[in-house]
């Protein structure tokens, strides 16, 4: 791997429980992540993986342990590093132009620019007919098209997603990941992205970080070697999946304490 964009050395986060006992949230993890990369962390409820995102976007710092973005420490929230939610965290009173402009707006760009700029990405993510709508008006999949095309048009170096298509039915989830595959793959940022569904950690990532509850750690990474787009159905993904699966029930079978996990 060339110098990271991301790097994440013994970072570790704990809490304090309201008994006043030290809970380890997430322990010592050591992960690169370069330039330009598609990296999809997966595991079960609590295993960590949205405290780890929230650690590289600067949501909450670690108890020990250093992250790294650039070569500099992950003090807080950076514009250039763009958190989407699953719940779009849209303005209800702003238009879908409006919405997407508040980021550009809020970068400084100056109102021309920053329509021609929001009126581009508005158009990258398919909404060109619903520019003028709210987000009442649209449907879950559409609003979270307006939250990807806002955030990708101040355009960031580093995407951050945590279980952005969650809430969406299937139909709709396949679709999006295939709009966000496209738009990464036009735009280049490097995306960090957190689900807790195996099939579209193998379909997206590049990599697939693994993760295991009590307490959260690392459990695997996985390099998933084929190009884009990926066929869904096709045996080039099977063995990848096969890998992911043996090792999510080798989790759930440490997590439950079984002897045996039937496969």
């Amino acid at each position: 791997m060339t110098t990271p964009k991301i790097k994440l050395c013994a970072a570790e986060k704990h809490y304090s429980s309201p008994q006043g006992e030290d809970v380890i949230a997430l322990a010592p993890v050591n992960l690169e992540i370069a330039k330009g990369e598609f990296v999809c962390l997966v595991g079960p409820s609590g295993c960590g993986k949205t405290t780890l995102i929230n650690l590289m976007a600067g949501f909450e710092k670690t108890t020990a342990g250093t992250v790294t973005i650039d070569g500099r420490p992950v003090k807080g929230t950076d514009p250039d590093h763009i958190m989407i939610f699953q719940d779009y965290g849209l303005y209800p009173w702003r238009t879908v132009l409006g919405n997407v402009l508040f980021a550009l707006e809020a970068k400084g760009l100056k109102k021309k620019e920053a329509v021609e700029k929001a009126t581009e990405y508005i158009e990258l993510v398919g909404l060109t007919k619903f520019t003028e709508s709210f987000p009442h008006q649209l449907s879950g999949g559409m609003k979270q098209r307006v939250a990807i095309a806002r955030a990708l048009a101040v355009e960031p170096s580093v995407l951050f997603l945590d279980e952005p298509f969650g809430a969406l039915d299937a139909f709709t989830r396949m679709y999006l990941q295939d709009e966000l595959l496209r738009l990464w793959q036009e735009k280049r940022p490097t995306v960090v992205f957190v689900t807790h569904d195996l099939e579209e950690a193998v379909y997206l990532g590049g990599r697939v970080v693994l993760m295991a509850p009590g307490p959260g750690r690392v459990q695997k990474v996985i390099d998933i070697r084929l190009p884009w787009p990926r066929e869904r159905t096709g045996d080039s993904l099977g063995k990848y999946r096969r890998e992911l699966f043996e090792e999510f029930h080798l989790v759930h079978q440490q997590a439950s304490g079984e002897a045996e996990y039937v496969i």
